[in-house]
C-alpha cells in the first residue's frame, strides 16, 4: 500500500475547520442549556409563576448583545471562470440595545454594534493566464470591522409562561473601518479593496426567556447587502476584480442578549 505524504502546509489548511466546528458545538450547547428550562415549561401542565412581569411593559427598555457571526461574499461574474472561493471563518460581536414598544406584539428596537470578521478569497488559477504569479497572489485574506447600525422591527407571539417566540427585521447600515477604500495601493501590491459603507436588509427568528432577574434570548440573523462592496484596480484586466460585475456581503449571526 502506499504512503501518502502530505506538505505542512496541507495538515495547516485543516486547522480552521477544526476550530469552527468546536465553535459551533459551543454555540449549540449554550443554546440547549439556556433553553432546557423554558421548553419543560412548555409542555407540562404545572402552572409556572411568570418572572419580571413588568418588563415588557416598559415604553423604553435597554440592553447589550454578544454572539458570533459568520460572513460570506456573493460573486456575479462577467465571464465563466472558475469561482472564487470564500473560506469563512467565526468572528465575534458585541454591541447594545435600545427597544421601543409599539404594543403588546411589535418592538422598535435600533441595535448598534461591533462585528469582527475575517473572509479568505482564494483565486483559481486561470484568473492568471499568460501571466506571472506566485502562491500569495492566489489569495486574498479580507479582515473587516464593522460599526454596525440596524434599525428592526421585532414582532412577538403571546408570551407562554416564560418564553416568547419572535421574529425580527430590518435595514442597516455598515461602516467599514478595515476597507482600504482611501488606500492608493490596490491588488497589484497586495491590497484587496472594498466600499466603506454598506446597506443591509436583516431577517431572523429567535425566543424571549424571562429568568428570574433578567431577559435572555438566543436569536439567528440573517443579513444581505444592497451595494456593490468592490473597489477595483486600476488595470481594468486586473485577475482579482476585472472579472468581477459585482460583490455582495452576506452573513449569518447567532446573538445572544440580556435586557
Amino acid at each position: 500500500m502506499s504512503k501518502i505524504n502530505r506538505k505542512p502546509w496541507e495538515w495547516q489548511q485543516y486547522i480552521p475547520h477544526l476550530k469552527d466546528n468546536m465553535k459551533r458545538i459551543i454555540v449549540i450547547l449554550t443554546f440547549l442549556l439556556a433553553t432546557q428550562n423554558s421548553s419543560a415549561q412548555l409542555f407540562t401542565k404545572e402552572k409556572v409563576a411568570n418572572n419580571i412581569d413588568n418588563l415588557d411593559q416598559k415604553q423604553l427598555s435597554w440592553g447589550y448583545f454578544l454572539g458570533f457571526n459568520q460572513y460570506d461574499f456573493k460573486f456575479q461574474y462577467n465571464e465563466n471562470l472558475e469561482d472564487i472561493l470564500v473560506d469563512k471563518t467565526f468572528g465575534f460581536h458585541l454591541g447594545l440595545i435600545g427597544d421601543l414598544r409599539l404594543n403588546n406584539y411589535m418592538n422598535l428596537r435600533l441595535e448598534p454594534g461591533v462585528f469582527f470578521t475575517t473572509r479568505n478569497l482564494r483565486y483559481d488559477e486561470s484568473y492568471f493566464a499568460g501571466m506571472e504569479f506566485n502562491d500569495a497572489d492566489l489569495l486574498r485574506e479580507v479582515k473587516s470591522t464593522y460599526i454596525h447600525l440596524p434599525l428592526l422591527l421585532k414582532i412577538s407571539t403571546k408570551r407562554i409562561n416564560n418564553f416568547k417566540p419572535f421574529i425580527i427585521g430590518g435595514i442597516s447600515t455598515a461602516l467599514n473601518l478595515s476597507s482600504n477604500q482611501d488606500n492608493p495601493d490596490d491588488n497589484s501590491s497586495g491590497e484587496f479593496r472594498m466600499q466603506k459603507n454598506t446597506l443591509f436588509y436583516e431577517l431572523g427568528f429567535g425566543i424571549d426567556l424571562y429568568l428570574l432577574y433578567f431577559k435572555f434570548t438566543p436569536s439567528i440573523r440573517a443579513i444581505f447587502s444592497f451595494n456593490d462592496e468592490i473597489i477595483r484596480d486600476a488595470d481594468p484586466n486586473s485577475p482579482w476584480t476585472g472579472n468581477v460585475n459585482q460583490m455582495q456581503t452576506r452573513g449569518i449571526f447567532i446573538n445572544f442578549t440580556f435586557q
